[in-house]
């Protein structure tokens, strides 16, 4: 039964988050040392897989995206997309959870509360001149969620902008000056191009539900707005964005070399989106003092990474976090220590979820090589005294070429669920220990091609995935299993790149061997993996 829609203001036109910041790609990006993995004082604790921190993920919601028409820009250095592109991509609702509520300037877009979300309706946009048509750096805009349209009393901020200055389009102010007018209700757009800043912004002013505060990319500019942070010495407080205020909506700017976290977040009820957070000295986003509520939606954080070879992950829902905390279709590689964290300290009991997320190459440094990190993709949770429990879902996620393991236990003693979910290629590919047992483990329509560790929990519920009932998994099962295509560009509204990776081939035993789990399927039965086939 559907719900109360709740309407979601987008943006017209983004560029993609694949984007390439100091000749790199680009992709969306923990906290002090004290909020090291595992240990006191940055260290990290005990453990093969070193106590450090996971993430949990959702079990059966999906994000919706809409269409938007894409060209060509420059994000930072450069990144694809152009006049046109929407946001688009607004979360649809979680099973058992309300839909945070987004806001953006220009167009609406409708998500249900609780059940399957079902966001994003299109509209048509991207016509000639500001809407995307044949502008100056794109093709001919399909539509898509939202329009062109500009909040006129927005304050606009600019790298050239000039502290006290109107926030006009012809007289811009600094962002640390905007960010000091923000209150419930306000729009601060960023031109495009690169803002330099050695010391952390901090976002604690507090929007609403009906109000929220947001901090866009400027909807006609072709270029993202780069936030470097590079000036910084590696420091526990050197974090670049600091969000404290509840009901935010940050979209489209990119976050590169801050000297810890590139984005912290302890408020609630906040969404970031389409965002990216590289080559920080911590956990490129990083949420914990309470944070709950809040939706991390089409992020990238990759090449992160800390001298004392242990914190930097690429996002993080750890130590001390809040409950209710989501990430849809958000990647993470090459991260030196875990794609995401769960590790808890003194937080007990709380639910993280996940969709549609992919966690690559991570213990590996920049240049391929592996470091010192514990290297896993999804470190479900962990604790200093082996203790507490982080309930974790993850749905349609995928952990590939990971040193340690795709999902990891960690004596996480929460309960965690693993489902349509793919790994690949991992140290060990799903690996959840005897020793401080898991409380329950779920793993349904799941594809290991690989070898997995051990399957325990108090109680399981393991069905129908690639390694039982007589199926084994193998490379003639798949259309392609070439990876590197995970880090590949956006499409135009942010949604992950369409691949031909892990999909089914015709005719693979894979195909209508699931069981029904409330997700929508082409044939017979639910495929196993992340991908549904036409058959």
């Amino acid at each position: 039964m559907l719900q109360r829609p709740i309407r979601i203001h987008v943006p017209r036109r983004f560029l993609v988050c694949g984007v390439v910041l100091g000749g790199v790609l680009s992709s969306c990006s923990d906290a002090p040392s004290d909020s090291s993995d595992d240990g006191v004082g940055g260290t990290s604790g005990s453990g093969t897989s070193g106590a450090s921190n996971g993430n949990p993920t959702t079990s059966g919601s999906t994000a919706a995206t809409a269409t938007s028409s894409t060209g060509t820009g420059t994000s930072g250095p450069s990144t694809t997309g152009g006049p046109g592109a929407t946001s688009g991509s607004t979360q649809g609702a979680t099973t058992g959870a309300d839909t945070s509520t987004t806001a953006a300037a220009g167009g609406t877009a409708t998500a249900t509360e609780g059940g399957t979300g079902t966001g994003g309706a299109t509209s048509t946009g991207g016509g000639a001149g500001n809407s995307g048509g044949a502008g100056n750096s794109g093709g001919a805009g399909s539509g898509g969620t939202g329009s062109t349209e500009v909040d006129p009393d927005a304050i606009i901020a600019a790298p050239d902008g000039t502290p006290g200055a109107a926030g006009t389009l012809e007289q811009p102010t600094t962002l640390p000056d905007a960010l000091e007018r923000a209150a419930a209700g306000v729009t601060i757009y960023l031109r495009g191009g690169s803002y330099g800043f050695d010391s952390t912004l901090g976002l604690s002013a507090d929007g609403n539900e009906s109000a929220p505060i947001l901090l866009h990319a400027y909807p006609l500019d072709d270029e993202r707005p780069l936030l470097d942070f590079t000036a910084m010495t590696e420091d526990s407080g050197n974090r670049g964005l600091s969000l404290a205020g509840d009901y935010w909506h940050v979209y489209g700017v990119d976050v590169l070399g801050a000297g810890d976290n590139g984005m912290f977040v302890s408020g609630s009820h906040n969404t970031i989106e389409y965002a990216t957070f590289a080559e920080c000295a911590d956990t490129g986003l990083q949420l914990g003092n309470g944070a709950s509520d809040n939706l991390i939606l089409n992020c990238d954080s990759y090449y992160n990474a800390d001298s004392s070879l242990e914190n930097a992950d690429g996002f993080a829902a750890k130590l001390d976090v809040g409950t209710g905390n989501k990430f849809v279709g958000c990647r993470a590689w090459n991260n030196l220590d875990d794609g995401w964290d769960g590790y808890l300290r003194p937080a007990d009991d709380v639910t993280t979820t996940y969709e549609d997320c992919w966690a690559i190459d991570n213990g590996k440094l920049q240049d391929g090589s592996v470091g010192a990190g514990d290297g896993n993709g999804f470190k479900t949770g962990g604790s200093d005294d082996k203790d507490l429990s982080h309930n974790a879902s993850y749905t349609r996620c995928i952990a590939t070429g990971n040193v340690h393991d795709g999902f990891d236990h960690n004596s996480n003693r929460g309960s965690v669920t693993i489902l349509n979910s793919a790994a690949h290629d991992n140290g060990a590919n799903i690996n959840f220990g005897t020793s401080n047992i898991a409380a329950s483990l779920t793993i349904k329509n799941t594809l290991s091609l690989g070898t997995n560790g051990d399957l325990s929990a108090i109680s399981t519920d393991i069905t129908n995935n690639s390694w039982q009932d007589g199926r084994a998994a193998t490379a003639d099962d798949f259309v392609s299993i070439d990876a590197s295509v995970l880090k590949g560009p956006r499409q135009s509204d942010g949604s992950l790149p369409d691949i031909d990776y892990l999909r089914l081939a015709p005719g693979s035993d894979l195909v209508n061997a699931g069981v029904e789990l409330g997700q929508p399927y082409a044939g017979a039965a639910p495929d196993i993996g992340p991908f549904e086939s036409d058959e």
